[in-house]
């Protein structure tokens, strides 16, 4: 398996994404669950909204699956996303992931 970064970029409809958001972090916790998802969050800066996402999967391929169902994504409510492959080192707490 491959570790994936994804960054979404949001548009400003930030009244939707409140509307979406129980759906949207129900489906991350089922990828959670599954193995899928490692992380994600919301930015919580000044910058442009956005939010990170790491997950493992085979291909990219299967991340632009895991990110299609996402209820924001099928929403509309993100306006760009890029996906990066993360070859991470995971500090204390998380041994099972700690590089060589």
């Amino acid at each position: 398996m491959t570790t994936f970064a994804i960054e979404y970029a949001y548009d400003e409809r930030s009244a939707e994404r409140d509307a979406h958001r129980p759906a949207h972090r129900a489906y991350l916790a089922e990828q959670a669950a599954a193995g899928r998802m490692l992380a994600y969050g919301r930015y919580d800066d000044d910058a442009p909204p956005g939010a990170l996402l790491v997950c493992e999967a085979a291909t990219v391929a299967d991340v632009e699956a895991i990110i299609a169902a996402d209820p924001f994504v099928t929403a509309g409510l993100v306006a760009e996303h890029r996906i990066r492959i993360w070859p991470a080192v995971w500090g204390r707490g998380l041994e099972g992931r700690l590089a060589d």
